[in-house]
């Protein structure tokens, strides 16, 4: 690792490259599934989309393929198109492709949203199983809230500092109330979309954001550092974990202005 520093309560992990950063988050994650897994006898952990999946894939390698608990795994999506299961733009086919196809998860802990229904109706149902397992345990609850309590809710963040589906200025980023909702108007295709909201974004255990590249270098250093109030607040500035750990997991590139700001 080239270095590490927290700011604001959060820890960043700078790494010389994007294979050293997946090594160094196979690591991390599969520790925190032992810590779970022996504290709760469960391992909820929440996905995102996009490179996220890639950088998880020394999951499937050894020695993670065989010492990780996969059987006390329970997998759910922060944020999901709706489209089917078999679509390019599906974070589920995402994850089965390149993971859990690969892993011995339990193939009834995968919880992809019903893609046989509207969004609106999509987002209920999650909400609606998420409430069982969480009355149940299988996925813990807030000591502060009645929110899930995430093990470990992993985000990556675009260029314009979106992380799940909650974009910059959207009307999403003021829920308080509902645990997961829908939206219709994605400024990134597809438009409909499902995504957690930042109450249960931010009463996970732990919360990654994992984040490569020089196109956005500028949205990690508008959401890490500390920046005046003439800049836009982007969401990913808003994750900030009230009673859990955060920790953002970036490449030379994607810190590059983190850097030279510090």
């Amino acid at each position: 690792m080239a270095h590490s520093g927290t700011k604001d309560g959060g820890e960043f992990r700078i790494h010389e490259n994007v294979d050293e950063l997946a090594t160094d988050l196979a690591d991390y994650i599969a520790e925190l599934s032992e810590i779970s897994v022996k504290e709760r006898g469960f391992f909820a952990i929440a996905l995102s989309g996009g490179s996220l999946i890639s950088l998880m894939g020394k999951l499937c390698e050894a020695p993670f393929n065989k010492t990780v608990d996969w059987a006390k795994w329970y997998i759910f999506w922060a944020d999901e198109r709706v489209v089917a299961k078999n679509h390019a733009d599906s974070n589920y086919k995402l994850a089965k492709d390149g993971l859990l196809s690969k892993v011995p998860v339990v193939p009834g802990h995968i919880y992809s949203i019903n893609d046989s229904l509207s969004a609106e109706e999509a987002a209920s149902e999650y909400e609606f199983v998420l409430r069982q397992l969480v009355k149940t345990r299988t996925v813990d609850v807030s000591e502060i809230s009645d929110c899930p309590k995430f093990d470990l809710i992993l985000l990556g963040m675009g260029p314009d500092g979106h992380v799940a589906s909650l974009f910059p200025n959207h009307i999403a980023l003021d829920e308080k109330e509902e645990w997961i909702i829908f939206i219709t108007d994605s400024p990134k295709p597809p438009p409909e979309r499902i995504t957690f909201t930042l109450p249960v974004i931010n009463s996970a255990s732990n919360v990654a954001v994992v984040v490569t590249g020089a196109n956005k270098a500028e949205a990690v250093h508008l959401a890490i550092d500390n920046v005046g109030s003439e800049c836009p607040v982007l969401p990913a500035r808003m994750v900030c974990p009230t009673n859990g750990k955060l920790v953002w997991f970036l490449d030379r590139a994607a810190a590059s202005m983190l850097e030279a700001s510090q």
